[in-house]
């Protein structure tokens, strides 16, 4: 675990922060989500050990197991607000969507540096990644849907293959767009529309963005305290815990919480792009692209969520939001990239 001292350091200080801020904005989440923690701690111990040849080595069987868990979960899933998203496992839950994503860039990773990408097998690919993108569409989760692809495209980025090909998918992609639009949910699509003008409906789909923007700013330079939060403790502020973590740092610590969260995310990202760099093959360089293509859209969109620059697509900050099944996808994603950069040292 403590292979790369930085990354670990950096790992455990959100981890730590994660739990001091949500054990003032959502207390009741405790001491069971403490179980939570130790697992993903455990699985980032675990997937560090094994280099990324030996994962490889199982990309095949990794993306079946994925498609299983997601059919699974459309079939046994638990339904929330019109949501089928988690398996219920006793008093626990669990996302399969999240846990998907890790294996899915091995996979991909694995397929798209094992020999020559030609047109055909570019082709192939687009197939691949679009099976479990729609199932996870049609939960309907669009944030791990967009992550889904966007960790494909930071794969693609760093596999040898016709630059070409990109336009034939982005062509794809944008033919695709109608056909998505569509199957969104109603309240995805509102989402979308009142992201331009969130004063529009400020009762309504307007209200979540607003309260966030009021929340990130009230805290100003050091904050309001911890527990003295007035957005968060009176409950203006919707999903405090999950979507809208930042700006629930922001009211309690300040910039100065906000700040320092982003030093260190950003201590992660630096890492990574290390791990690139002394990578132990083609392979396990192409899926740290794409975990790094992940994690870096993933705190830009949350935190631009969260001010008030994006619609809000419920991605949750990784290590910080509370989420037991994204913390355990984030750990083994980056013990899956610490063991991927540990076996070449």
């Amino acid at each position: 675990m403590f292979k790369d001292i930085g990354l670990s350091i950096s790992v455990i200080f959100l981890i730590a922060l994660s739990v001091f801020i949500l054990n003032s904005v959502a207390p009741t989440i405790f001491p069971s989500y403490i179980i939570y923690i130790v697992l993903a701690l455990l699985s980032f111990w675990f997937f560090s050990l094994i280099g990324f040849e030996i994962i490889s080595l199982f990309s095949t069987h990794l993306y079946i197991l994925s498609i299983f868990l997601l059919v699974v979960t459309l079939i046994i899933g638990q339904v929330t607000n019109g949501t089928v998203r988690w398996i219920p496992i006793g008093s626990f839950t669990l996302q399969p969507s999240e846990i998907a994503r890790p294996f899915l860039l091995v996979f991909f990773a694995t397929y798209l540096t094992k020999e020559k990408v030609t047109f055909k097998r570019f082709l192939k690919a687009m197939l691949l990644v679009l099976v479990p993108t729609a199932l996870i569409f049609i939960q309907p989760s669009l944030g791990v849907s967009i992550l889904t692809i966007i960790g494909f495209l930071g794969v693609l980025i760093a596999s040898e293959f016709n630059k070409k090909y990109l336009l034939v998918g982005a062509i794809g992609s944008l033919l695709l767009i109608p056909i998505f639009w569509q199957v969104m949910a109603p309240y995805q699509r509102q989402r979308l529309t009142t992201f331009l003008n969130p004063t529009s409906d400020p009762l309504g789909a307007g209200y979540n963005s607003i309260q966030s923007t009021i929340a990130a700013g009230a805290g100003e330079l050091t904050g309001r305290g911890l527990g003295r939060g007035v957005q968060t403790q009176l409950s203006f502020l919707p999903e405090k815990q999950t979507d809208f973590i930042f700006a629930a740092v922001g009211e309690e610590l300040g910039f100065v919480g906000t700040g320092l969260m982003l030093i260190v995310t950003f201590m992660i990202l630096f890492r990574l792009t290390k791990f690139m760099e002394n990578s132990a093959s083609p392979a396990a360089r192409a899926y740290l692209s794409g975990f790094f293509l992940i994690y870096l859209v993933q705190v830009f969109v949350h935190a631009g969520m969260n001010i008030g620059i994006f619609p809000v697509t419920g991605i949750p900050f990784p290590l910080v939001s509370a989420g037991g099944s994204s913390l355990l996808a984030t750990m083994m994603a980056l013990g899956i990239a610490l063991g991927a950069y540990r076996r070449n040292n």
